[in-house]
């Protein structure tokens, strides 16, 4: 009898499990093996930060697939580390000492949170929130907490903070940058998150660096670059993540550059060797070129299209870059990828938080957002993949229907 074909899916998250399910919907009827080092189902990350963090729901409800899925599909889930490749023999070695043959893989290993290189980065009283048991950590934490220092002003430190004070417990918001969320949204949407936090009775340290996180064995204290002492007793450590490609490191066959790089198939060079979401740096066919997206939407449609693509389709993956957030009352979807040079042109009221930005080069627009105006996104999607050049006016004209702004 000849042996049924195999694909190993290393990484349990989101992507990893959408790969699972890829490979099943493509119609690979060999063995599929999930590996991950979390000794529960793969779920969703964003209730992390939001509704599993505040205890307004729970794991359960994060679940990527129903609790009979992976048996229904025969897939397997396999509680382990894998810790090399051996490309001519087709195997992934584990850190238990035992192995796995396979035909095909997709690398789904995702991002681990950056530390903090200061002095009591250590201590007790210490967060980074990257899974379910970091978030429930953290919850009981700011129950009893009489306040909250978070480190970094992205989405997972901005996200965290409002959860915080929706919770009632005091926060001071800490980023080098001078608004929240600086590096994606720029300066003047970063204004709006920067108000928005205020408003809401954050303490916000911005344009500040951390020298120091005092304390005995637990955290006291945040000094600051310029001496300034935050008396606080739990930190989170919210400054971006690190691709985990620990393993692809193993192999001189794939090429590491900030992800494991592969192409628009998500191929990463190696027949049958494919990678998605938070750890592939992908070929874009839009934007020509690299880009490494860390947003649930990417690990959701990567994780698919890997997996289909590993057991033979050749779909190219052209989603454009999409996320969402929801801070307090408002939310937003953001699609595209602006660069740091792009112009933001905006249509709407910043003051008022219901408004639609647009980021634009040489006309083109390469990536747009809104706030508030639900309804707008298939629209936004549609704008930016056009590629067609608009006048500024237009986009900033309210009384032009953005469904009007390209043919």
């Amino acid at each position: 009898m000849t042996p049924r074909p195999t694909l190993v899916v290393v990484g349990a998250g989101l992507a990893g499990a959408k790969a699972a399910e890829g490979a099943r919907l493509a119609g690979f009827e060999g063995r599929i093996v999930i590996v991950g080092d979390e000794p529960t189902a793969p779920y969703e990350r964003p209730p992390l930060s939001k509704s599993l963090l505040r205890g307004e729901s729970d794991l359960e409800a994060a679940r990527v697939h129903p609790a009979d899925f992976y048996v229904q599909h025969e897939i397997e889930l396999v509680v382990d580390r894998a810790v090399a490749f051996d490309l001519i023999v087709r195997r992934i070695e584990l850190a238990s000492g035992g192995a796995i043959d396979f035909d095909h893989t997709v690398i789904a290993t995702g991002a681990a949170p950056r530390p903090v290189a200061v002095p009591g980065a250590q201590l007790e009283g210490v967060h980074h929130l990257r899974t379910v048991d970091d978030a429930l950590r953290l919850r009981h934490a700011i129950r009893g907490a009489d306040r909250v220092a978070v480190l970094g002003g992205g989405w997972i430190g901005s996200e965290v903070a409002a959860s915080i004070r929706q919770m009632n417990t005091p926060v001071v918001l800490i980023d080098r940058a001078h608004v929240p969320l600086q590096r994606v949204l720029g300066n003047t949407i970063g204004e709006v998150f920067r108000e928005l936090h205020a408003d809401n009775g954050v303490d916000l340290r911005l344009g500040a660096t951390v020298a120091e996180l005092r304390g005995s064995t637990s955290v006291e204290a945040v000094v600051l670059g310029d001496g300034r002492v935050e008396q606080v007793d739990v930190v989170v450590v919210g400054i971006g993540v690190t691709p985990r490609i620990e393993l692809a490191e193993t192999t001189s066959a794939l090429q590491v550059d900030d992800g494991i790089v592969v192409d628009e198939h998500l191929n990463a060079g190696v027949p049958g060797v494919y990678a998605a979401g938070d750890v592939a740096n992908a070929w874009h066919p839009l934007y020509q070129r690299h880009l490494r997206i860390e947003h649930w939407a990417n690990a959701v449609n990567q994780g698919l299209t890997a997996g289909g693509n590993a057991v033979g389709k050749r779909d190219p993956y052209t989603r454009l870059p999409y996320f969402f957030s929801d801070q307090y009352d408002v939310g937003l979807e953001y699609v595209g990828h602006a660069e740091p040079g792009d112009t933001v042109s905006v249509r709407g009221d910043l003051a008022a938080r219901q408004f639609v930005a647009f980021w634009h080069h040489g006309g083109r627009v390469t990536a747009a957002m809104h706030l508030n105006v639900w309804g707008a996104i298939d629209d936004l999607k549609r704008i930016v993949e056009a590629r067609a050049v608009i006048d500024t006016t237009r986009l900033q004209n309210v009384d032009v229907p953005l469904d009007e702004l390209v043919a």
